[in-house]
């Protein structure tokens, strides 16, 4: 559990971060395109699939998971896994061992969110450029390729593909340097979800004999 957390959590981190000067101007207009969209949203709520294939393109593992965002609130689900965060305090909640770790947000703006992913997901540290354009699953993407800056990384290639229609991400796949793979696809997205500000907010009372871990 603590290791597909670290994913989500890196993946995250890598989507937040991706340009420098000489990357593909006609990526940086997509990519443009795709965080002015989304920041129109009110209440965005995304199905997604996390999967994980070795180097002959086996799958070894594959989750479906979901996150809810409302202005700097979020809520993100992922087998075992749930994340709440209500813009003060985050609570990362492992149902197997019926714990949750609490936390207090970094106010600054720095901290990583699933807002970033999907809006200020291009700001540094990746060359990009734009591969053209394909049919998946009926829908036209453009597919961005990126590549870290940082050789140290584990991964050495981020392949981004954008729904050119919607003006969204439809999903992201990390090539790893000992020739492993993972990804997300974004099965489904709602601008505008009915969600209540409770929902982001992490209830004790509905998870009976859960420790608590408060680090704040």
């Amino acid at each position: 559990m603590k290791k597909i957390y670290s994913l989500l959590v890196f993946a995250f981190a890598v989507l937040v971060t991706n340009a420098q000067t000489k990357s593909d101007p006609e990526a940086k207009k997509i990519l443009d395109g795709v965080s002015s969209n989304f920041k129109t949203f009110k209440s965005p709520q995304a199905s997604f699939t996390y999967q994980v294939e070795n180097a002959q393109g086996k799958v070894l593992s594959s989750r479906k998971g979901s996150v809810s965002m409302k202005g700097n609130k979020y809520h993100v689900t992922m087998g075992d896994l749930e994340i709440f965060s209500d813009g003060r305090t985050s609570w990362n909640y492992d149902k197997a061992a019926n714990e949750v770790t609490v936390n207090g947000v970094d106010v600054s703006g720095s901290a990583m969110t699933p807002q970033k992913l999907f809006t200020n997901f291009y700001d540094k540290d990746f060359l990009y450029k734009l591969n053209g354009e394909n049919k998946v699953a009926g829908k036209t993407v453009q597919e961005i390729e990126m590549t870290p800056t940082d050789k140290s990384r584990p991964f050495h290639k981020v392949y981004v593909l954008i729904d050119k229609a919607a003006k969204s991400i439809y999903s992201a796949r990390f090539l790893e340097k000992n020739g492993n793979r993972y990804s997300y696809t974004i099965t489904k997205l709602t601008p505008n979800a009915a969600l209540a500000d409770a929902s982001f907010i992490f209830d004790k009372k509905r998870y009976p004999g859960v420790e608590v871990v408060d680090l704040r």
